[in-house]
């Protein structure tokens, strides 16, 4: 991944480059030291991870983040204080980081931009009923709709869930709503899309799948019953 680092304070770009240099495939593309610079910067080179400091003179790092709209990298903030943590997670930010940053929490943070960075890459496809196919950094990857259990929107991705493992993918609930077998799969929350064979309970308007407990909104209840068959 191409990084840049963005913080005012000259000793503490220089830390997070230090950082940056023991982790493999991360490099530094860049430094800036104010937001407005990060801002032009951006306009001319493709970077895939912001490490952003949060309050600095002029711009905040809250208000690139904003005016950077959807078309953003994945950004870790980097700050000294907590108090813009919920502000930041609003955001759908990989990661908050406060300084001084350790060695392990910052590769943990890392690890989690990647995963992100690498799901930008990815799309989901439907063949027919039986598979669905995710493009994974330009590769199709082959996942056969019984092995789904539930999808969950996560900010501008949506996580899909196996028994083994799950993907996020850079797309839509209502997308995928619309490409998933409909006899199959069922909205039941602004944010769950649930496979309707691997609902093991219900109980005070919860589901549960392979240990999940996915909420069912008052909206989608009478629907989910009638799909449900109850006698």
């Amino acid at each position: 991944m191409n990084c840049l680092i963005v913080d005012d304070n000259k000793l503490a770009r220089t830390a997070m480059k230090q950082l940056a240099s023991h982790v493999e495939q991360l490099h530094v593309a860049g430094e800036c030291s104010s937001a407005m610079e990060a801002y032009n910067f951006l306009q001319k080179e493709k970077i895939d991870l912001l490490l952003l400091d949060i309050e600095m003179p002029g711009m905040s790092g809250l208000e690139l983040t904003r005016n950077l709209g959807k078309k953003r990298p994945v950004i870790i903030f980097t700050t000294v204080k907590k108090d813009y943590a919920v502000e930041a997670f609003e955001l759908n930010v990989a990661d908050y980081l406060i300084k001084p940053v350790q060695p392990a929490r910052f590769i943990q943070a890392i690890e989690k931009a990647r995963e992100i960075a690498d799901s930008n890459n990815r799309e989901i496809q439907v063949s027919d009923t039986e598979f669905v196919f995710i493009r994974d950094n330009g590769v199709l990857k082959r996942i056969k709709t019984e092995d789904i259990l539930f999808l969950e929107a996560m900010g501008d991705y949506v996580k899909l869930n196996t028994p083994q493992k799950f993907h996020a993918i850079h797309t839509t609930l209502k997308a995928l709503e619309e490409k998933l077998p409909a006899g199959k799969f069922m909205r039941v929350h602004r944010s769950y899309i649930v496979a309707l064979d691997k609902i093991e309970s219900i109980e005070d308007g919860t589901i549960i799948i392979n240990k999940n407990a996915i909420p069912v909104a008052d909206a989608y209840r009478s629907a989910l019953n009638n799909k449900l068959n109850l006698l």
